[in-house]
């Protein structure tokens, strides 16, 4: 095995018996976590509230042990390392015998800043919008450009079934895969996981309890995208000035000899820039910046790029919208930054599957259309909406809306949802009673669009009632919705 003085624990070259408990393992990220430490070799278990398919099956698959539930007995006989999810509180059992036992412990982006991330070419992606599509494009190049980067994304990106991986096998390759949920050994290969990019989902929420640096402050990167930057997390940022500070934090730990990747539209981000930058800096946008789109298609199915002022090619592929051209172009920069060639890199971009959750189509009955979207902000709602529109026309679009993130619950948004809807031809909103504020708010701006139902029950048969051939159906939340996409599709079915 190999160590470092500032290592939380060994990094295993060989399997050994260092075991790590996770707290909160069931997340997107902690279940990432979880899979590259049990790629390094180290024994892994975990814990959380709920543990349920498909991240239990996908964990279960990498022969990683699940207990449900917080309770002192699962931190017994004691771990090596307990990695704590940031979920986690003050008052929880677990966290609390952890405490008072003086267990090792450490947040999930340190233990991945130190155990997976040091020493390799880290390519990260913040932003308030488009991160997770945005990593996953990022890494399909690089894959696309024989690089085999090892990544961590807060989904399932279609191109490789899986959230997580070291890289650093040949093509196809990778010591543990989920997909399909099967456990599949690797082969060996001479390929070392080190001598590969690692590019990461880098996310400005807090890191644990204990530290309450946004979490992308710990992976130190030598290129750095910053796609956006909005107001969000309003129960943890108290203004869009808080959130700056945070994104200064990261732009202070790349290298002089590295990049920022930097949308050129984002006067936000360029007062972070304002703060101080010691890193080259390249920019891009749609008729704007060193790299720039040209739109082919007005539904952003098809555009042009190029580089200061040169042609590179034309990209055409299946996703939609100008938010997502601008994610292409974040994408493109970084992985040229990475020594990729951006003309040879194009024809990747029609083969690139999309994340689950991300316009994902769920299915079509009787000429309607239903979609999942991972929507959690006004910004991303109306980008979204127009690039459907911009693709269908005329046919109308009916949105069923579930204030499910912190800062939409807390009615942090409230103002801005009826706008950002105005593509929608009709809109039910999920207006749960234990919902802290008003939803008619947002309906009574919409007028005769818009409605309320208090269950999902009845928004499916609101939606039902109202559903007609032709129609495209956008079921938009960053929560689970009760299945309601899939529900939708079966009644749809059962008619």
């Amino acid at each position: 095995m190999r160590t470092t003085p500032r290592d939380p624990f060994p990094i295993a070259t060989e399997p050994i018996h260092v075991k790590l408990h996770i707290l909160g393992i069931c997340g997107t990220f902690m279940g990432g976590v979880a899979a590259l430490a049990r790629e390094l070799g180290l024994a892994v278990e975990g814990s959380d509230a709920n543990v349920y398919p498909p991240m239990s099956t996908q964990l279960e698959a990498l022969g990683i042990a699940l207990m449900s539930g917080y309770t002192a007995g699962h931190l017994q006989p004691a771990p090596d390392l307990v990695v704590v999810g940031n979920a986690m509180t003050r008052g929880n059992p677990a966290v609390e015998y952890m405490l008072d036992a003086r267990l090792r412990y450490t947040s999930g982006p340190q233990w991945l800043g130190e155990a997976v991330l040091a020493g390799r070419d880290v390519l990260a992606v913040a932003g308030t919008h488009g991160k997770t599509t945005t990593t996953s494009l990022l890494a399909h190049l690089l894959e696309s450009a024989g690089m085999a980067p090892g990544f961590l994304i807060g989904g399932v990106p279609g191109n490789f079934g899986v959230s997580a991986r070291l890289g650093g096998k040949k093509r196809g390759q990778s010591q543990f895969s989920v997909r399909h949920g099967e456990n599949q050994a690797a082969q060996k290969t001479d390929s070392d996981p080190v001598s590969a990019p690692f590019v990461i989902e880098a996310d400005e929420y807090d890191t644990a309890f204990f530290d309450k640096r946004s979490k992308f402050v710990h992976y130190r990167p030598r290129i750095a995208i910053l796609n956006n930057l909005e107001y969000d997390h309003a129960d943890i940022f108290p203004d869009v000035a808080a959130i700056q500070r945070q994104f200064h934090h990261l732009v202070r730990t790349v290298p002089g000899n590295g990049r920022l990747i930097v949308n050129a539209h984002d006067q936000r981000l360029a007062e972070v820039l304002a703060m101080g930058c010691w890193t080259p800096v390249e920019t891009f946008g749609i008729g704007r910046g060193d790299w720039q789109a040209t739109l082919v298609e007005a539904d952003g199915s098809a555009f042009t790029v190029h580089r200061a002022g040169e042609r590179i090619g034309e990209v055409r592929w299946s996703l939609l919208g100008h938010h997502s051209v601008m994610n292409a172009l974040a994408a493109l920069a970084a992985a040229a930054a990475a020594s990729a060639d951006p003309q040879a890199l194009l024809p990747a971009f029609a083969t690139f599957e999309s994340v689950k959750r991300r316009m994902e189509l769920v299915g079509e009955v009787n000429g309607v259309r239903v979609y999942d979207d991972f929507a959690h902000h006004p910004t991303a709602i109306a980008t979204t909406l127009a690039g459907l529109r911009a693709k269908v026309g005329a046919a109308r679009i009916l949105v069923a809306l579930e204030p499910r993130s912190n800062s939409m619950r807390q009615g942090a948004h409230a103002e801005a949802l009826a706008p950002s809807l105005a593509d929608a031809d009709a809109v039910v909103f999920l207006h749960r009673a234990e919902l802290p504020w008003d939803a008619h708010r947002v309906t009574d701006a919409l007028g005769c669009r818009g409605s309320t139902a208090p269950t999902v029950d009845a928004l499916i048969a609101a939606l039902r009632a109202q559903a007609r051939a032709g129609d495209q159906v956008i079921f938009m939340s960053n929560g689970g919705f009760e299945a309601a996409p899939r529900r939708f599709v079966e009644s749809l079915r059962q008619a």
